[in-house]
């Protein structure tokens, strides 16, 4: 018996938005690389996604098809050396049609580790992969990224930073919480947003928080905790930026955090092309199946939908400037 093939084409658009949204976190770089990797395309009379395109979207094509339904601005985060260079260019250059587009850079928690030498085992099992950009040692990585945003007006965030303990041991850990105080200070000094990676630490990312003093803008991109501790950064006047996880059926946890979050806390993202929202897990995910997430939060709230957009995206310009 043959086995069903599994759809990896790209979600059909959700309903357009009534209002204007922002996409607070998504790597449009890896939206093409990863995609492409993972035999993420359209293909002609092979599932819902059809109509869009056959073969490989541009980074055009998916800022327009984003504003199509509503998602009128993306910050795009570039969280590793290449992706520096890649974003930077990007913001640099000519204007593209569609959604308008903003930055971030850092250098990632798990890059980090691999910059500064670090080859062990971690808890996800992995074996390390370095690859060539790591020979750079982990303090030239992190200056060239600050050389880059202080020279970049359009780059408005430091991060994704953070601690990621799925993805690191012992050593790596050390590493990681360094790298992370290193980019608090950076973006106190540039006067940045720090979008934070938080992955099975949230004790310790709240402790190094607390311990060198957050950046009076900071964001816990793609949320990952509980209740209790989104009461922990509503306290301190942290943001918490949801996306798709927080409408799986097993998320409880994430809704009931949502719940306990200020609305003018609350952000919206993708982190495509991963995470993408229910009912597309295992395939691609792009900036305007953010409408689909912003749809949900607003059901799970029983707040209007063109009120949600209109209190996203205002907090989006308070925390980021104008696009």
């Amino acid at each position: 018996m043959s086995r069903k093939r599994r759809d990896r084409s790209w979600p059909p658009a959700p309903e357009p938005l009534p209002r204007p949204l922002v996409d607070n976190h998504s790597h449009l770089d890896h939206v093409l690389e990863v995609a492409d990797g993972f035999g993420w395309r359209e293909r002609s009379g092979d599932g819902p996604g059809d109509g869009w395109l056959d073969g490989e979207p541009t980074v055009a094509d998916h800022l327009v098809r984003a504003a199509e339904v509503g998602v009128d601005r993306v910050v795009q985060i570039g969280c590793d050396l290449p992706s520096v260079a890649w974003t930077d260019a990007l913001l640099r250059g000519p204007a593209l049609p569609g959604a308008r587009v903003l930055g971030g850079l850092a250098i990632h928690p798990n890059e980090a580790v691999l910059h500064a030498g670090v080859r062990e085992l971690a808890p996800d099992g992995l074996e390390p992969h370095p690859r060539p950009h790591h020979a750079v040692p982990l303090d030239e990585a992190i200056a060239e990224v600050a050389r880059v945003a202080a020279a970049n007006p359009r780059v408005r965030v430091i991060g994704e930073t953070g601690l990621d303990h799925f993805r690191a041991g012992e050593q790596g850990r050390a590493v990681q919480r360094e790298a992370f105080r290193a980019h608090i200070a950076l973006a106190k000094e540039l006067d940045l947003v720090l979008q934070i990676h938080d992955r099975d630490a949230h004790d310790e990312v709240v402790e190094v928080l607390l311990a060198d003093g957050a950046p009076e803008r900071t964001v816990f991109h793609c949320y990952s905790g509980d209740g209790a501790l989104a009461e922990v950064c509503a306290e301190h006047g942290w943001y918490l930026s949801f996306a798709g996880p927080v409408g799986y059926p097993a998320s409880a946890d994430l809704r009931d955090a949502l719940h306990r979050t200020p609305p003018e806390r609350i952000l919206l993202e993708t982190d495509a092309p991963y995470l993408p929202p229910h009912p597309y897990r295992g395939r691609p995910n792009g900036p305007y199946l953010v409408a689909l997430t912003a749809a949900q939060v607003a059901a799970e709230l029983g707040t209007d939908l063109a009120d949600l957009c209109d209190l996203v995206s205002r907090t989006g310009e308070e925390l980021y400037g104008p696009w």
